[in-house]
This record gives C-alpha cells, structure tokens and sequence, in this order.
C-alpha cells in the first residue's frame, strides 16, 4: 500500500468513526443510561455478553461500571453495581459448547442467575449470532430488561431488545471503535450520578 494510498485509508477510518458518533440519537443513550442507573438503585443485576472482541469489550465494561463509578475513595455507604460479564468464566462456557453446544453458553448462564427486571446487556456487531439470539429470547421470558449495543443495520436480535444503540457501519473496526466510547460515556455519567447521591447520603 503505497503512502498516499496509506493516508486515505487512515483518513477515511477516522472520519467513518467521527461520522457514526456524530449519528448516535443523544436520547438513547440518555435512555440506556437512565435503565442500568435504576438498576443500581434497586439493587438489580447487570449481565453482558458477546463474541470474539465484543466479548473482550463485555469484559471490559462490567469492570469499568463495576469499578470506576466509585471513584478514588470507595465509600461504604454507597451501594454497588451488581454486574457481571457472562464471557469471563472460561470454564463453564466450554463446558455447556461442549456438552450442549456453542449456542447456549449464555443462556444457559442466565437460568441460574437472571431474575425479573435484571438487565441484560448484549453487545453484538451481527446482531445475528445464535447465542446472543438465545440468551434474549431467555431474558424475555424472565421479564428482564434487554439493551444492545449493534452494529450494521442490528440484524435480528435488534427487534427483540427494549433499548439499543445501532453504530452504522459495516467496518467491524469502525463498530468495535464506537461501542467502548459509548460505555466509557456511561461511567462518567453515572460518576456524577453516584456523586449526587453521596452529597444526599451525607447531608
């Protein structure tokens, strides 16, 4: 790849990015962000999940909102997010890909843990993956409430979610970009959120 062609390809990524940030509805967010706050004030559960490096950016997430939202001072007063990544234990996914098959390593996680009204986050580039599929169509029947973080034109699971952010794109690279910005987005939010209730807490 030659220089110049080098310097538009880096051009155009960055401006495809700028271009699906630029897009996002403020309102969504504003939306999801209201849920997963009421979820940590009701003392719900939070489960995410996804495939290949959405499952890294499941990871991820869980530890941020789990950790980060209590700033360099952990106050014992202040309540905690109840949230996990269902990608994280290893073990028991290739158990239930070997034993029942790759299409029900979260969904079969969930049954022993999500309750009505948990959250269930999924973070999918597709939003066509079978176990991504499963694991909603199991949050539904629990009544647990369903957020995605898509990408493309959010494929099938985006008609079965109560709330979801659509990055449209059709670069994988571009998707997995957007998704951690919006989520780092979150923490900050809910950092001033948790603030404000920490100054109630006190006074």
């Amino acid at each position: 790849m030659g220089t110049e062609q080098s310097r538009e390809y880096i051009k155009s990524f960055f401006e495809e990015i700028k271009k699906c940030i630029a897009e996002i509805d403020i309102n969504k967010i504003e939306q999801i962000a209201d849920v997963l706050y009421s979820a940590w004030k009701n003392d719900r559960q939070v489960f995410i999940l996804g495939n290949g490096g959405s499952a890294s950016q499941a990871s991820h997430m869980a530890a941020d909102i789990s950790k980060n939202t209590l700033g360099r001072v952990y106050d014992p007063r202040i309540k905690r997010f109840r949230i996990m990544a269902l990608t994280d234990n290893v073990s028991l996914m290739t158990a239930y890909a070997n034993d029942v098959g790759y299409d029900e390593v979260f969904s079969q996680q969930l049954r022993n843990l999500i309750n009505e009204h948990d959250v269930l986050i999924v973070i999918t580039g597709s939003g066509n993956s079978p176990n991504v599929i499963r694991a909603v169509e199991y949050a539904r029947e629990c009544n647990a409430i369903n957020i995605g973080l898509l990408g493309f034109d959010g494929g099938k699971v985006r008609k079965m979610l109560d709330y979801e952010i659509t990055v449209k794109s059709n670069n994988y690279g571009v998707i997995e970009t957007v998704h951690p910005a919006i989520h780092h987005l979150m923490v900050g939010y809910f950092r001033q959120k948790i603030d404000n209730e920490k100054l109630v807490t006190r006074q």
